[in-house]
């Protein structure tokens, strides 16, 4: 394990005293809880904002699904008739 030296604010350092003294918990314990958790999030959003520009790269190549196809399987559902999701149509045309 790794040793790293951080500058805290004043402000920080009361809060972080009073939550490790509240969880019974080491300062490195609860720093080390929320860097994770925080790392966790970061790799989330940078997942979604891949995800949505090859969406975006996939759509400008017309790979869409029309929109009224997509209305009718929304009102299918939970209906004797719910259909299936519509796939992708054919390259939109230029």
């Amino acid at each position: 394990m790794g040793v790293t030296t951080v500058r805290l604010q004043a402000e920080i350092e009361r809060h972080l005293d009073a939550i490790a003294n509240r969880l019974h918990r080491s300062k490195g314990w609860v720093i080390n809880q929320a860097l994770a958790e925080y790392i966790e999030k970061e790799q989330r959003e940078q997942e979604r904002w891949r995800q949505t520009l090859d969406a975006m790269e996939s759509a400008t190549r017309g790979n869409v699904v029309d929109g009224e196809k997509v209305h009718e399987w929304l009102e299918s559902w939970g209906t004797e008739n719910e259909q299936e999701a519509p796939g992708a149509g054919k390259k939109a045309k230029e």
